[in-house]
């Protein structure tokens, strides 16, 4: 299970990047394994949406309907 404080967001943290830095950046990224990049966008994800990282929401299937073609 996730916690809340395995991670943080500094809204207040904004810089501009060389290409150099984003480099750097994404092979941070890179260097991570891929259970860790998902774990951080999940979290990423539930600060953008607003949704408790431990109870996300539910997909609403009724939205989505099947139906066979004839052939």
């Amino acid at each position: 299970m996730l916690n809340e404080f395995d991670f943080k967001l500094d809204r207040a943290v904004f810089k501009h990047q060389s290409i150099e830095e984003a480099d750097k950046n994404t092979n941070y990224w890179l260097s991570k394994t891929p259970e860790e990049r998902l774990a951080a966008s999940f979290y990423l994800n539930s600060i953008a949406y607003n949704f408790d990282i431990n109870n996300p929401p539910k997909m609403d299937k009724t939205v989505f309907s099947m139906r066979k073609h004839k052939i």
